[in-house]
C-alpha cells in the first residue's frame, strides 16, 4: 500500500546538514505509517550515501536514495529523479538544509487541497545559531525559539501577500519557493514535473509556478502553520550577488513556455508535441515538405485538444486560434514587409530577412524541423 505523502530531499555535499534534516524527519508526529522519505542526491562524493543509509536502518518508514554523476549544481534533475523514485499521490519537496517542526508533514497532510499547490518558507538562521543545533535540539524542538523576530515577521507579511495576490486573483504569483513544495503527482506530471534545462542556482521553482498557472493549479500558503529553518551554509558557487545577474535568468524570461517542458520528469520528443496548422496555405505543397517530419503522417489533421504549437503560412488564409502556447508563423513569399498574420507570432521562420522583425524572434526557414526542436 502506498503512503500518503512523499518527501523528497534533495542534497549535495552536506552530509552535516542532511543528519539534521533527516532528525527533525524522524521526529515527524501524527503521521506514523503515512509517509516515505527519498534522499535525491546532486552527485555527492562524500559519505552522504553511507548517512542516508545509516538512517534506513533505524527508522521504520521507507528510505529510498538516488544520486547521478555531478556536472554542475543541477537541482531540478535531482527533484525529478526523487519524484520518479517515490509512489506516493502527494510529493513534498524539501532541500536538505531545512529543518522541518515536528508537525510539519501532518500540516501538509491535513491542509491538502485538489489543483493546489502549497508552498512554505524558510526562517535563514545565522551560522552561529545553526552551529548550536545538535541532534539534541532537533529532538527537543528548541531550535524553534531561536528563529528573529524580524524574520517572523517577514514571513507573516508574505503570507499576508500570497492571500491578497489569491483574493485579486493575480495571473503570476504568489511566488513558489523551491525549498518546500507540495503537489499532487497528477498536477507534477500534468506540467512533465522541472524542467531541466536549469543548470546552476536559480529559477527553477519560478518557471515550474509559471507553467501550473498556465494549466489553472493554483498556489497557496502554509506560512500560518508551519516554516522551515535553514541552516547556515556558505553560498553556491553559482548563486549571483543580484537575481538578474544569475545564468538562468534569461531562460526564465522568455516570452513563451510549454506548460509541459521538453526536459522535464519524462524526456519528450518532438513527435509527442501537439502541433496544429491553421488557416490555408496557397502554395500547399511547398507547407508540405516543410512540415514533412516527426509530427503525423498528414500535418492537415486535426489536433486533439488545444495545440502546444500553432503554424500559420504566408500567402494563405487564416489566423492563430489564440489557444496555443507557441505561434509560428512561416512566410514562403514576402516583399520585404511583415505580413498582417505575423504579428501575433512568436516566431517567423523566413528565406528573407524583415527588418521589422527582432532578431530573436527570427529563425531560418532552411531547417526548419531543427531550428524548431532548439528552440522548444
Amino acid at each position: 500500500m502506498s503512503p500518503d505523502l512523499s518527501l523528497i530531499v534533495t542534497t549535495y555535499q552536506k552530509p552535516d546538514h542532511l543528519i539534521k534534516v533527516l532528525e527533525s524527519i524522524a521526529c515527524q508526529q501524527g503521521v506514523d505509517g503515512r509517509f516515505e522519505v527519498i534522499v535525491s542526491d546532486d552527485g555527492s562524493t562524500d559519505e552522504t550515501r553511507t548517512v542516508v543509509e545509516t538512517f534506513a536502518k533505524r527508522v521504520d518508514f521507507r528510505v529510498g536514495f538516488t544520486t547521478h554523476s555531478h556536472d554542475g549544481f543541477q537541482l531540478a534533475r535531482s527533484r525529478n529523479e526523487g519524484a520518479a523514485q517515490s509512489s506516493a499521490d502527494y510529493l513534498l519537496f524539501l532541500d536538505g538544509d531545512c529543518v522541518i517542526p515536528p508537525d510539519h508533514l501532518l500540516q501538509h497532510l491535513n491542509r491538502r487541497r485538489e489543483q493546489t499547490v502549497m508552498g512554505v518558507y524558510c526562517v535563514r538562521l545565522d551560522e552561529a545559531t545553526s552551529e548550536r543545533i545538535t541532534l539534541d535540539v532537533i529532538q527537543s524542538g528548541d531550535y524553534q525559539r531561536w528563529a528573529p523576530v524580524k524574520q517572523l515577521r517577514q514571513l507573516r507579511i508574505l503570507d499576508w501577500k500570497s492571500r491578497f495576490y489569491n483574493w485579486i486573483r493575480h495571473p503570476s504569483k504568489p511566488k513558489l519557493f523551491g525549498g518546500n513544495i507540495a503537489i499532487w503527482r497528477s498536477d507534477f506530471e500534468r506540467v512533465n514535473g522541472f524542467d531541466e534545462k536549469f543548470v546552476g542556482w536559480g529559477c527553477e521553482d519560478d518557471d515550474l509556478r509559471l507553467r501550473l498557472r498556465q494549466c489553472g493549479i493554483g498556489i497557496q500558503s502554509l506560512l500560518r502553520w508551519t516554516r522551515t529553518y535553514h541552516l547556515w551554509h556558505p553560498p553556491y558557487e553559482t548563486t549571483p550577488d543580484q537575481w538578474r545577474e544569475g545564468a538562468n535568468v534569461g531562460y526564465i524570461k522568455r516570452k513563451r513556455r510549454l506548460t509541459r517542458c521538453i526536459n522535464g520528469l519524462a524526456k519528450r520528443e518532438m513527435n509527442s508535441l501537439n502541433l496544429a496548422v491553421v488557416g490555408q496555405p496557397i502554395d500547399r505543397d511547398s507547407a508540405a515538405v516543410i512540415l514533412h517530419g516527426p509530427w503525423k503522417e498528414s500535418p492537415w489533421e486535426e489536433s486533439s485538444g488545444p495545440p502546444e504549437i500553432e503554424v500559420l503560412f504566408f500567402p494563405g488564409r487564416g489566423k492563430f486560434s489564440g489557444r496555443a502556447e507557441c505561434n509560428v508563423a512561416v512566410i514562403l513569399d514576402s516583399d520585404g514587409e511583415l505580413p498582417a498574420c505575423a504579428t501575433d507570432a512568436d516566431l517567423i521562420f523566413t528565406a528573407k530577412e524583415l527588418s521589422q522583425v527582432p532578431a530573436n524572434r527570427q529563425m531560418v526557414l532552411d531547417n526548419f524541423q531543427e531550428q524548431l526542436a532548439r528552440v522548444a
